[in-house]
C-alpha cells in the first residue's frame, strides 16, 4: 500500500474440491447473506408470534426466486447474444470450452434481476397462501438489505464491478486485470446497504412513525436504487455496449425501480396496518 493506494489481488477461489469443484469467496457471500436474511426475518416472525412453518415455505420461494431472477437478470441484461446461442449456460455451472464443458460455477448474476425475481417469488407465495403482499415484502425489506451487503463484499473479493479510475494518488489497484487505482464502488455499494439496513431497523422500531403496509419496502427500493443510480456515475461498464448509451445498464434498471418504491410508498398510506 502507497499512500492511500490500496493494492488488491485476492485469488477468488478459496479452495477446490477434487480438483474440480472451487469453492469461491462470491458464492458464500451469497451464502452467508441468504442465512442473515433468513435469521432477520426469523426473529420478525418470533417477534409478531407468526408460525415458523410459513417462512419456511416463503424462504424456499424466495430463494429459487432470488437466484433465477439474478441469474436471467444478468444473461439477458448483459449478454444476451452470447447465452441465446449458449443457452445450456444459463442454467448450468459450466462453459463450453472446444468440444467440451468444464465447470465454472456461476459467474454472472444481476441484482435487478434478482430483485424481480425474489419480487416474483413472493407474489406467487402470497397468492398461495393468502397473504397480503405488501405485508410480507415489508418483513423482507431488513434481510434484504443485509445480503445485498454480503454480495457486494463478494464482488469485492472477486474484484469485479469496480470503478472508474480516481485520477489521483487514492483508491484500489485491482491487480488481477490492471494497475490503475479505482473507486471501489462495491464497498461503496455494500455501505449504502449498510445505512438503508439501519435506516429500515430504525423505522420498524419507531413507535413515532406510523407504519402501513409496504411503506418498508417503499423506502429499500427508493434508497437503494437512488444510491445504485449514483454509484453508478463512478463504476466501469460492465459490458461493450454500454460505452455508447448516456446512463448505462444499471441505472436504466434502477429508474423503473425507484419510481415504483415511491408509487408503493404513497400507496402504504392508504392500505392496512403494517400488523394487520
Amino acid at each position: 500500500m502507497k499512500d492511500g493506494i490500496i493494492n488488491w489481488n485476492v485469488d477468488p477461489e478459496i479452495f477446490t474440491i477434487f480438483n474440480t469443484f472451487p469453492i469461491r469467496y462470491y458464492s458464500l457471500s451469497w451464502a452467508l447473506g441468504c442465512a442473515l436474511c433468513y435469521l432477520i426475518v426469523k426473529q420478525i416472525y418470533r417477534k409478531e408470534n407468526i408460525p415458523l412453518e410459513n417462512l419456511e415455505q416463503l424462504t424456499m420461494y424466495i430463494i429459487a426466486g432470488a437466484f433465477l431472477g439474478a441469474r436471467l437478470g444478468h444473461c439477458f441484461f448483459y449478454e444476451p447474444h452470447y447465452y441465446l446461442q449458449n443457452p445450456l449456460e444459463i442454467l448450468l455451472p459450466i462453459r463450453k470450452v472446444g468440444e467440451s464443458f468444464e465447470f465454472i460455477g456461476f459467474q454472472g448474476l444481476a441484482s435487478h434481476g434478482g430483485l424481480v425475481g425474489i419480487v416474483t417469488a413472493i407474489l406467487l407465495y402470497a397468492k398461495k397462501s393468502k397473504t397480503n403482499v405488501l405485508w410480507i415484502m415489508d418483513r423482507i425489506a431488513l434481510g434484504t438489505s443485509i445480503t445485498a451487503v454480503c454480495i457486494r463484499i463478494g464482488n469485492f473479493m472477486n474484484s469485479e464491478v469496480y470503478g472508474k479510475p480516481t485520477n489521483g494518488d487514492w483508491g484500489v489497484v485491482f491487480e488481477r486485470d490492471d494497475l490503475i487505482p479505482r473507486h471501489p464502488t462495491q464497498l461503496y455499494e455494500a455501505a449504502s446497504y449498510l445505512l438503508i439496513f439501519c435506516v429500515l431497523l430504525f423505522i420498524y422500531k419507531s413507535k413515532k412513525i406510523k407504519r402501513q403496509n409496504g411503506l418498508m419496502v417503499g423506502v429499500l427500493f427508493i434508497l437503494m436504487f437512488v444510491g445504485r443510480f449514483m454509484i453508478e456515475f463512478v463504476k466501469e461498464n460492465q459490458v461493450e455496449f454500454e460505452d455508447s448509451f448516456t446512463l448505462n445498464m444499471g441505472q436504466i434498471l434502477s429508474i423503473p425501480l425507484i419510481l415504483l418504491g415511491i408509487a408503493i410508498t404513497f400507496y402504504s398510506k392508504k392500505s392496512k396496518s403494517f400488523y394487520s
